[in-house]
């Protein structure tokens, strides 16, 4: 079967998608749209953060349905993005405020502990976020996540260019790297979407996915910052929250070195999922599920 077919026969398997409960929880000045699943007793709940930095929570719902059979899913838009209000000053948002935000979340809902998974940018979010609230976070999962440093921005672009091709590769090729340095909403919208079909392993699958046109000036704000690049080494270092990170092996954005790489530390174990790109819940679903549910 190709892989859109693998994909449909395993959510084929899946009972009905939990419908979601909307609140606004109010938290260091932002008005925060939070969606659940239902509650399951005697298990921690477990936190999700999409990546992107433009986009609301719907990058990973009724993508991570799944994992709600055996606990409360809990999904939120970040600041300025998707239903969520804006910080008063949006053009000085960092991603220092989205990780400070995971903390004041869990204590805005009164939730002693929870586990906590992040996506791309959502696990830089994650990975700071804990670091900053390491006695409220049993497991950290990591998927596809981006790297401590900036150092594997231009290792992206260059896979992204050598996998695209035609009209799709001069999308890419039109906007260059230091174009990205400005706070311009427009622009990395453009930029996301153009390279998007680059995240998947297969064109197939590519070509049946595609992210919404999302504008935020608070997610171009931290974008912008980002791409002047960061380090982030010395808050991670001392991370010992029981981490696995799950990679798909195609995925143009690589693996961390783990030799080289100290904020994956003993406490961390990576697994690279075959046949699979940047989103390994859509190309190789059973596995990916197979391996959180291990690991939580």
């Amino acid at each position: 079967m190709s892989a859109y077919q693998n994909f449909l026969a395993f959510r084929r398997t899946l009972p009905r998608t939990p419908r979601l409960e909307r609140q606004v929880v109010r938290a260091r000045g932002i008005a925060f749209a939070v969606f659940t699943s239902p509650p399951v007793e005697g298990t921690p709940p477990l936190l999700c953060v999409n990546g992107g930095m433009l986009y609301d929570h719907s990058m990973l719902w009724p993508a991570l349905s799944p994992l709600a059979a055996r606990r409360q899913i809990i999904l939120y838009d970040q600041r300025g993005r998707g239903q969520s209000s804006a910080p008063a000053d949006p053009s000085s948002a960092s991603i220092d405020d989205d990780a400070a935000d995971v903390g004041a979340l869990r204590r805005a809902l009164g939730i002693r502990q929870w586990n906590v998974l992040g996506h791309s940018w959502g696990g830089g979010i994650s990975l700071l976020g804990t670091a900053n609230d390491v006695a409220g976070v049993r497991k950290l999962v990591l998927v596809d996540p981006v790297w401590s440093t900036s150092a594997w921005m231009p290792i992206l672009r260059a896979a992204v260019l050598a996998r695209l091709r035609g009209e799709q590769r001069d999308a890419v090729a039109h906007i260059s790297e230091e174009s990205l340095e400005a706070q311009d909403p427009a622009l990395h919208s453009r930029y996301s979407r153009a390279v998007y079909p680059a995240w998947f392993a297969d064109s197939d699958m590519a070509a049946r996915f595609a992210p919404p046109d999302a504008i935020s000036v608070t997610g171009a704000a931290i974008l912008g910052r980002l791409r002047r690049g960061y380090d982030w080494r010395d808050r991670l270092r001392a991370l010992s929250v029981p981490t696995l990170v799950i990679h798909g092996e195609s995925d143009p954005l690589p693996l961390a070195d783990f030799a080289t790489d100290p904020y994956m530390l003993p406490a961390a174990r990576a697994i690279v999922v075959p046949s699979s790109g940047h989103m390994p819940f859509w190309e190789a679903p059973q596995r990916f599920f197979e391996l959180i549910e291990s690991f939580l």
